[in-house]
């Protein structure tokens, strides 16, 4: 094999390796050959190099006249390093623009790797042909990162500084737990069932609902799979991370009572327009609704939308009567005005304070002074009945460690 072919095969061998384009690195190769040859030919102001992509036979040009062929053996060692210096730094920047159009294309996707090392509590993975970065805040805080382990995380951005490329990996991104579903799920892959909203509490909790487009699919089995195979794959990805597959209805209310399964609901009331919900549960069902830490319905209340207050029979009865008393003790307002305003939607003071004097205006018999004369009345009520409530919490927190030294005087 003659010196023009080895040239030659070491370019395709670079070619596959590196996955950089066979032309845009003989073009690389050819700037780099002009910076040796102009300390050899400094007079030729248009020298270029060409090198013959069949024969590997390398020419000097001036402008587009070949004037000679050039062997690189008989350049000095400063001109040889001058090249070299050119070619490594083009290659670098070949190799970083096929990493960039690669991985930028695969933002919103899952990638695995290989974890490297741990640097101040930031992961460096080995995702192929480059790292990736999985910084603190989009760490699972109940998981652990050990070198040589392998992993699964989501790529949320990627950039340039320089040649470097930086690849955002998370595993606290919601769309994870939805790409990781596609890849476990066929049903959703071909779009039969279809995701309706994730809500995510990372290491800790998601909710997810899903439809189906075929009556004979049923949405929330395909998820949870044969004797819970799909679902279980899922969970152990994301170190147990609980989670709620829920059937999504386009009514509100089914869709909320859904969402806050398995506890029970004795029935829902609808604020519509300040998109808010007071679910009524029975006495027993009240923790089990909420949830540890009020996760259930937070969850929930994200999930579908909408503000939900939950609240037991016995509360709501206690609440509602409050609140009559509240309208009740609204200057100039009689029983007749009273009942109107509860159809109206206004049931107590919060709720003239929030639904405001235009809409109080809309009831019959209320003018825009007598609506401005209830709403002050309102917000000074307010006012008062969070200072009685505030002082109520204090006296009843400072009696609270007394009970409990008590307690423990007795035992």
């Amino acid at each position: 094999m003659n010196t023009t072919e080895e040239f030659l095969r070491h370019i395709d061998s670079l070619h596959r390796e590196k996955g950089i384009d066979r032309e845009q690195l003989i073009e690389s190769i050819e700037t780099a050959l002009v910076s040796a040859a102009r300390k050899r030919y400094p007079n030729i102001e248009e020298l270029r190099v060409r090198i013959d992509r069949e024969s590997g036979i390398i020419r000097l040009m001036d402008g587009d006249i070949p004037f000679d062929e050039m062997d690189p053996a008989a350049f000095g060692r400063i001109a040889a390093q001058t090249a070299r210096q050119v070619m490594i730094q083009r290659i670098r920047e070949a190799e970083s623009d096929v990493v960039y159009e690669e991985f930028i294309a695969r933002v919103g996707t899952i990638v695995n790797g290989v974890i490297q090392r741990v640097e101040r509590g930031t992961v460096i993975c080995n995702i192929g042909k480059s790292d990736g970065i999985l910084p603190r805040q989009e760490q699972i805080p109940s998981e652990n990162y050990r070198p040589n382990e392998r992993i699964r995380a989501y790529v949320t951005q990627v950039r340039k500084k320089g040649n470097k490329v930086i690849i955002i990996l998370s595993r606290t991104h919601p769309d994870l737990v939805r790409e990781l579903f596609e890849l476990e799920v066929p049903e959703i892959y071909e779009h039969i069932v279809e995701i309706k909203g994730l809500v995510r509490e990372p290491g800790y909790r998601t909710k997810i609902a899903v439809t189906s487009s075929d009556s004979r699919v049923d949405a929330v089995g395909a998820c949870v799979g044969v004797r819970g195979s799909r679902i279980r794959n899922i969970v152990e990805e994301l170190g147990g991370e609980k989670i709620d597959i829920v059937r999504w209805n386009e009514s509100p209310e089914m869709f909320i009572r859904n969402a806050l399964s398995p506890s029970e609901i004795d029935h829902i009331e609808f604020d519509r327009n300040n998109q808010r919900a007071r679910v009524i549960v029975p006495d027993d069902q009240l923790s089990l609704a909420i949830g540890r830490k009020g996760q259930n319905v937070r969850l929930s209340s994200r999930l579908t939308g909408w503000n939900l207050d939950i609240m037991t029979i016995n509360q709501h009865s206690q609440w509602r009567e409050k609140g009559r008393q509240e309208i009740a003790s609204l200057p100039g307002v009689g029983e007749a005005m009273i009942n109107n305003m509860f159809i109206a939607g206004f049931e107590s003071f919060r709720d003239i304070m929030e639904l405001g004097i235009e809409r109080l205006m809309e009831i019959k018999g209320i003018g825009e002074k007598k609506a401005q004369e209830i709403y002050n009345f309102a917000v000074e009520g307010y006012r008062k009945r969070i200072e009685q409530d505030t002082k109520e919490l204090t006296e009843a927190k400072d009696k609270k460690p007394a009970a409990a030294a008590g307690v423990v005087e007795g035992e």
